[in-house]
């Protein structure tokens, strides 16, 4: 994908210095096959983006200390009570999700993913994430800290929203954000 000097761009335009911009429009490239790359796992998997997400929540949460509960993957999800049952029982009737009782709330269940989910995750994904790892190993050393910082920052302009209050965001070296007040930006 070409993003060289003649890149349109009626979103970021700044005339003084086109780095920002060509930085800007990379992670948009990123950001579009991210969203092409979800789509066809999604559609490999025979299941949609929301089913997908609902299971790399639940993949998440087994690494971590807290287990999945149909209540953190409402709130991951931003749906409803009712939709998450839906959810639950579309993924645990196609074999991708269980349901176990709670170790400790007996009115509360954990879901976890299957045998099946993991195999086919690993199937569709590990060369990817090989090919990803290797990318950002190619970084040189001395750059990587200020990527890390640039993404940490666009991630948290996004989690934002758009309102009049908008602030700029600085992630120290520790990769924790510093809000800091900025001027508006122009869309």
């Amino acid at each position: 994908m070409d993003l060289g000097a003649n890149a349109v761009s009626y979103w970021y335009a700044d005339d003084e210095d086109p780095e920002p911009r060509r930085l800007l429009e990379a992670l948009r490239a990123f950001r579009r096959a991210d969203e092409a790359m979800r789509l066809r796992v999604s559609r490999d998997m025979d299941m949609n983006l929301t089913d997908l997400r609902a299971l790399q929540h639940v993949i998440a949460r087994e690494w971590g200390e807290e287990p999945a509960t149909p209540r953190s993957l409402a709130t991951s999800l931003g749906i409803s009570t009712a939709s998450t049952t839906k959810l639950l029982d579309r993924l645990c009737a196609s074999g991708h999700l269980e349901r176990q009782p709670h170790a400790n709330d007996r009115r509360s269940v954990v879901v976890l993913a299957s045998p099946k989910a993991h195999a086919e995750v690993r199937e569709r994904l590990t060369r990817m994430h090989e090919r990803m790892l290797e990318a950002a190993r190619a970084v040189p050393a001395h750059c990587k800290p200020a990527v890390r910082d640039f993404l940490l920052a666009m991630a948290a302009q996004m989690e934002q929203g758009d309102d009049d209050a908008a602030r700029t965001v600085v992630v120290d070296h520790d990769g924790a954000p510093e809000p800091r007040a900025s001027h508006r930006q122009r869309p």
